[in-house]
């Protein structure tokens, strides 16, 4: 049960309501502010204030003052008056993160609504009501059109009869895109760990040098997602034999192979900022008028202006297309001969004439290419300042952001399906004597969703098992599982009971010899004390050559994939 008290919200939790997975209930100090903020408003009703949609008229006609009945009125007028959405319906998932956000931005106590419209929207999202919401119209500046259709649907449903204000709080603010950009931020996050495993994965296939992934890399360039990024793909790779020395083909790889942590670690720093943007949204008052309840008194303000998330939703896009641009070029490098050392479009034998998964190269360039065109920024976007006698001369297109996103991350899953793909009958062709735990992982799942192109075979038709896996997760949850524990936790066990651990060995395919890695038995090293939290300590002097190789040679204890 997911609590709004306009001030806890989390994308999760908003994520787990709009889905179906979780229902809701108002808190307690909500309703009570709701109703706080109501005296409020009644009293500006009573003593005939000038208060800008509650009294008064919209936009230019806001010189326009409404009486008793008018205001009353108004409401529903106003929720008419606006179904000038077009297109498509919205998702059903969106549709009811815009419902989780209206009634908690209400719980904040600004808005000048009753509880008993916040306790209409619990009820309809427990009831799993969804009415139509067309997707198109809105400029960002107050998601009018959309919400419009969201309001007029679950008046109608409920018979809810509006108080005057509640039709204009209901509309005049940015819950559709602020709930759209919430699970599109979501499927983004979801994707990058996809992306971490297909990459690993990538490095597996390519014989790639693993010296990319020395704790020194993130010492000396400390950025949190580079620091998080190496940790996450050491430990999915842990217990790989590339990181033997003489394993790697090359001294130094192309640059999408060898600025891996790079790329992804700047793409995970941006949605990090981008998450914590849209929580501070999801938490807020949008709407104008706002209710001061310590002055008694309601103010016109901006806060329908969603710039921050707008321009955030920019961010994130940007910072995912090279990570999707470096997907299809080494799933393209793969494919090469010159480049993979394996036989052209990965067939079981050279010169046969075979294509196998040549093909592959050429629709992952080309649905990279869509999803990079769906980077361009909208939130400098400008509209003509005649809207409304120039009164509404600004525009962030906040939906069009959220709504880009969005597809961007689908158009991604695909790219990584298909370097998934490759990866995997890359792998199967090279025949490493060991994979690592995570990535040994992944290989088999691509084995149970897309089997391996033999001699004769044409390449798999459909691979939309694939696809389906990546947008759920499901590569990250199967690699990552019963990841290396914390040496803590692990000296604990071994003083408990005072036996060897039994070596897991590593996940190996049928044609591979699962042998211990050192470092995974027995008592074995201790994490190295300090910042660098993946160092092992070492007989020799630390930074020598020697220990440089060891650290190349040795899986890290401490790891994150956050």
């Amino acid at each position: 049960m997911v609590v709004l008290d306009g001030a806890s919200l989390t994308i999760d939790s908003l994520a787990q309501i709009a889905e179906g997975r979780d229902e809701v209930v108002l808190a307690p100090a909500a309703r009570d502010r709701m109703a706080a903020a109501r005296t409020v408003v009644e009293e500006a009703l009573q003593s005939n204030a000038v208060v800008y949609g509650l009294t008064t008229a919209l936009a230019e006609r806001k010189s326009v003052v409404l009486d008793a009945q008018a205001s009353h009125d108004f409401s529903r007028f106003l929720l008419k008056g606006h179904l000038i959405a077009q297109g498509p319906s919205a998702p059903p998932a969106v549709i009811r993160a815009a419902m989780v956000c209206l009634a908690n931005g209400f719980a904040k106590g600004a808005a000048c609504v009753r509880p008993e419209l916040s306790q209409m929207l619990v009820g309809a999202l427990n009831r799993g009501l969804v009415p139509t919401v067309r997707s198109l119209g809105s400029v960002g500046q107050a998601d009018l059109g959309p919400l419009a259709d969201l309001a007029e649907g679950l008046v109608r449903e409920t018979g809810f009869v509006l108080a005057a204000g509640e039709g204009l709080a209901l509309i005049n603010n940015n819950a559709f895109s602020t709930g759209w950009a919430a699970l599109a931020e979501l499927a983004a996050e979801r994707l990058l760990g996809e992306a971490d495993v297909a990459a690993a994965l990538d490095l597996e296939a390519f014989a790639a040098n693993l010296s990319i992934l020395h704790p020194v890399v993130a010492e000396v360039r400390p950025y949190p997602g580079n620091v998080a990024t190496i940790g996450c793909l050491r430990e999915l790779l842990a217990g790989s034999s590339l990181f033997e020395p003489g394993n790697a083909r090359n001294l130094q790889d192309p640059l999408t192979f060898r600025s891996v942590p790079q790329i992804l670690g700047a793409a995970r720093d941006a949605l990090r900022y981008v998450r914590n943007t849209i929580e501070t949204e999801l938490n807020s008052a949008q709407g104008n008028p706002a209710v001061v309840l310590a002055e008694r008194r309601i103010v016109s303000v901006g806060n329908l202006d969603v710039v921050p998330v707008a321009a955030a939703l920019d961010f994130a896009r940007i910072a995912l297309a090279p990570v999707v641009t470096a997907a299809a070029e080494r799933t393209v490098k793969l494919l090469q001969s010159p480049l993979s050392g394996l036989p052209a479009g990965l067939a079981v034998e050279a010169g046969t004439g075979e294509e196998a998964l040549a093909e592959f190269a050429g629709a992952s360039q080309a649905i990279a290419a869509e999803a990079r065109m769906l980077a361009q920024p909208v939130s400098f976007e400008v509209v003509s300042s005649a809207k409304a006698e120039g009164i509404e001369d600004r525009t962030t297109m906040a939906p069009l952001s959220a709504r880009r996103l969005d597809e961007m991350a689908d158009l991604a899953a695909r790219v990584i399906a298909i370097e998934l793909l490759v990866a995997a009958q890359a792998v199967d062709l090279r025949r490493p004597s060991r994979l690592g735990r995570g990535t040994g992982r992944a290989r088999r799942l691509v084995r149970e969703l897309a089997g391996f192109t033999a001699r004769g075979q044409a390449p798999p038709a459909d691979l939309e098992p694939l696809v389906d896996a990546v947008r759920a997760g499901r590569f990250a949850a199967a690699a990552l599982q019963g990841h290396l524990p914390a040496a803590h936790s692990r000296r604990q066990a071994h003083q408990g009971s005072g036996a060897r651990p039994q070596c897991p060995g590593s996940d190996a395919g049928p044609w591979m010899v699962s042998t211990c890695w050192p470092a995974r038995c027995g008592r074995g090293p201790r994490p190295w004390p300090g910042r660098g939290a993946g160092r092992l300590r070492s007989k020799y002097p630390r930074n020598s050559p020697r220990d440089h190789e060891r650290q190349l040679r040795s899986p890290p204890f401490r790891t994150s994939c956050s």
